[in-house]
């Protein structure tokens, strides 16, 4: 049974269908136009073209963010509704943890950024042990010179 995923954090809107063992589908685009405008005709687009009902899905996991605020709040609505009109669960989660769990290098300091404009960025730092995702430093608004500095200080 696949799990519907939705990310809207940033200026790219992502839809993405998989079950635990297999990627079924993903969309991707980074457009002028809202997510307002696309991500419910992305995943009508994305079921289509895997061949799934929304009735098979098992569960909707969305971004929390940080990010776009009107990005994040889009995302977690329509998250919300589809969880709720199809009763499904729905999974948070968070966006930076999410990067870190993408590079698993254990025993190194993972430290993934996203643009928070005028020259910050949202940074978290994060460990992978025994396969997990562990928070070494929440999630922060942080000068995007500053946050090098200090990782170049860190070693």
């Amino acid at each position: 049974m696949p799990v519907l995923a939705l990310e809207t954090a940033t200026l790219v809107s992502g839809v993405a269908l998989a079950t635990e063992s297999a990627l079924l589908a993903e969309w991707k685009l980074e457009t002028t136009k809202t997510h307002s405008e696309l991500l419910l005709p992305h995943i009508e687009m994305l079921l289509q073209a895997a061949q799934v009902e929304k009735q098979q899905l098992q569960a909707v996991a969305v971004s929390l963010g940080p990010g776009s605020f009107t990005g994040l709040r889009i995302g977690l609505a329509t998250a919300k509704a589809l969880a709720y009109a199809l009763g499904i669960p729905l999974i948070g989660v968070p966006t930076l943890e999410a990067l870190a769990y993408n590079c698993p290098a254990p025993g190194l300091l993972l430290s993934p950024f996203l643009d928070a404009q005028k020259g910050n960025v949202y940074q978290g730092r994060y460990r992978i042990e025994n396969g997990r995702v562990v928070e070494a430093q929440p999630p922060r608004v942080i000068a995007f010179r500053t946050a090098l500095e200090e990782l170049i200080a860190a070693g």
